[in-house]
């Protein structure tokens, strides 16, 4: 059974002044009827200026929480280095019973060597934090399970990535949704892994909700720009993408694609 398709926006941390920017881009993306809103967790912008404003995710998630009413959110993704593995739980926890049952959690392994080097983290390998993810995970799904009071619904675990020897295979044991940093061309053998992963454990490949971003590097969304958008939705969804998450920067956070993509999304649903 085929997934509804659904419309992501990573309302990007950077760049904003103040964080009037962003609510007023949470609001909007709630107003045109964008189905999740993520932010990602870093603490310096990740393009532009290195030392631009930048704000933390978990706390404005919290700040979601509050502001919205039927948008999910959630972090694109969590980095699992910067915070025990049972905390992050009870955060995520207590986000979603504030959200009324709407947090996703994403989460990975981590990347960004200036993160930990300015907060004081050890970076190590992509090995060593692969796996300490791994060992957070089953950490984190206890935690949760014993919580009170508990999650308002059995919380959503999104983990991103596509390493296929350790990444993949958390995915098949612990996921609801998988996040690959995929393309349309790039995305077919991964999930070929993945599906593997789910049969050496006797899992349904199809209960795993298949994410990957559509790209808008046009500047101004119309004609071949937007024909090139939405071809590329077309050909992800056909490939298995019910999750389409396109990214926004700040200050003005731009949300024409996300309006373009929700159009596209309910015109194929015959809204």
């Amino acid at each position: 059974m085929s997934l509804p398709i659904r419309i992501g926006v990573q309302l990007q941390p950077q760049h904003s002044p103040n964080y009037g920017h962003i609510r007023d881009a949470v609001r909007r993306c709630e107003d045109m009827g964008v189905d999740i809103a993520f932010n990602w967790d870093h603490f310096f912008p990740l393009y532009g200026d290195p030392d631009g404003a930048h704000y933390e995710c978990w706390t404005m998630l919290g700040a979601w929480a509050e502001q919205t009413s039927r948008i999910e959110i959630g972090a694109l993704v969590t980095c699992n280095s910067y915070r025990n593995p049972e905390l992050l739980a009870d955060m995520a926890r207590t986000v979603d019973n504030i959200s009324d049952g709407r947090l996703i959690l994403g989460i990975g392994s981590g990347w960004k060597d200036k993160d930990y080097d300015e907060y004081g983290y050890d970076f190590g390998t992509v090995g060593s934090r692969l796996d300490d993810l791994s060992a957070a995970m089953p950490r984190i799904t206890s935690r949760l399970a014993k919580l009170n009071p508990a999650p308002v619904r059995d919380i959503p675990i999104l983990i991103g990535g596509q390493g296929e020897k350790k990444t993949l295979k958390m995915v098949a044991q612990y996921a609801h949704m998988w996040h690959g940093f995929t393309t349309a061309e790039t995305y077919p053998a991964k999930a070929a892994v993945l599906d593997a992963h789910c049969a050496d454990i006797g899992r349904d490949p199809s209960t795993i909700e298949r994410s990957a971003g559509v790209e808008d590097n046009s500047g101004v969304l119309r004609g071949e720009a937007l024909d090139a958008l939405l071809a590329n939705a077309q050909g992800l969804v056909d490939l298995g993408v019910s999750l389409l998450t396109v990214g926004v920067n700040g200050p003005d956070y731009d949300l024409t694609a996300a309006e373009a993509l929700c159009r596209w999304r309910d015109e194929r649903a015959g809204g």
